[in-house]
């Protein structure tokens, strides 16, 4: 990405806590620029995804940061003075205020920081493809990190929510811990049969390649399946499914920073917050050996200010 210009944009100095996956970062304000009225010293907050953009295009104007050509993530991205952006891998950091995210008082920092992504990856397709109205139909697919937030959002919305995973093992987690109404494995041709053209939307949150055509034969006409897992590889598209009954399969990519807002408040106000496994930094490796085996229940989080101090206390002691 090329450097860009922005205007002047008042900035907030943050102390932080914990994050997950650098870019689900949330803390306490500690001071603040001459220009900012949206904190002040001691608020909760947090930044999710995004750190910039250029505030003038179609996108930006429509608080779609997150679509904006020249975003800047919060990690490995070039910042406006050419530096790269390394994400929550410190115990402090500088952000823009646009893009700062207040936390409601009842929001836990640990557990609100990882809905900075997976929150509003699920929140904000479920909003604009019209599955938030009260009973509608819905299927969660995967039950991971945005499948386990996506039920319990959906839920909130007042909806009717099928999980769909390939493990049967997790049918007593999805209906008696999170709340689902119902439970598919997607292998069982026989169960998925029997609910064909029954729901109104799919939030499909796999990001392994899996079959399309199974799911398609779940929506009602008009039904829609919204992708927001990201597959290495391309997915196979079945055409005729898609023709028959006007069904529409789109994608979706977290939201802009007034709907993220949006979405935190929502939450606070429904009581929803991530499954998480909160860390210190020397065991990231070990976290990194367990996600690849899908050992995390279900979002881990680094305590990045225990962290620190443990490393200070160490190398005082070493002295």
């Amino acid at each position: 990405m090329g450097l860009l210009y922005l205007p002047f944009a008042p900035r907030v100095y943050m102390f932080y806590y914990l994050h997950t996956y650098t870019h689900e970062i949330a803390g306490e304000v500690t001071e603040v620029g001459s220009k900012v009225t949206k904190v002040k010293p001691g608020d909760k907050v947090g930044v999710g995804c995004l750190v910039g953009a250029c505030h003038s295009c179609e996108n930006c104007t429509a608080d779609l940061e997150n679509h904006c050509p020249q975003v800047i993530q919060t990690y490995n991205s070039i910042d406006v003075d050419g530096t790269m952006t390394y994400g929550g891998y410190s115990d402090h950091m500088v952000a823009r205020e646009r893009y700062i995210v207040r936390f409601p008082e009842n929001m836990p920092l640990d557990a609100g920081a990882p809905l900075l992504c997976a929150g509003i990856t699920v929140y904000s397709p479920m909003k604009y493809y019209g599955l938030s109205e009260p009973g509608m139909h819905i299927a969660v697919v995967g039950l991971g990190g945005l499948g386990h937030v996506a039920v319990k959002f959906a839920k909130a919305f007042g909806a009717r929510v099928t999980v769909v995973s390939t493990s049967p093992k997790k049918e007593e987690e999805a209906l008696k811990r999170l709340g689902a109404d119902s439970f598919l494995v997607s292998t069982n041709m026989d169960q998925l049969k029997k609910e064909q053209f029954t729901l109104d939307g799919i939030i499909d949150t796999v990001s392994a390649v899996h079959p399309l055509l199974p799911l398609l034969g779940l929506l009602k006409a008009n039904g829609k399946l919204i992708l927001v897992g990201a597959p290495e590889k391309p997915l196979e598209l079945p055409a005729f499914s898609v023709i028959m009954g006007r069904k529409t399969v789109a994608g979706s990519n977290i939201g802009g920073m007034k709907e993220t807002q949006e979405m935190i408040d929502f939450a606070a106000k429904h009581n929803i917050t991530a499954d998480i496994e909160i860390i210190k930094a020397d065991y990231l490796n070990t976290a990194m050996e367990r996600l690849a085996k899908g050992d995390v229940r279900y979002r881990f989080v680094i305590d990045i200010a225990n962290s620190v101090a443990d490393i200070y206390r160490e190398t005082t002691q070493r002295k």
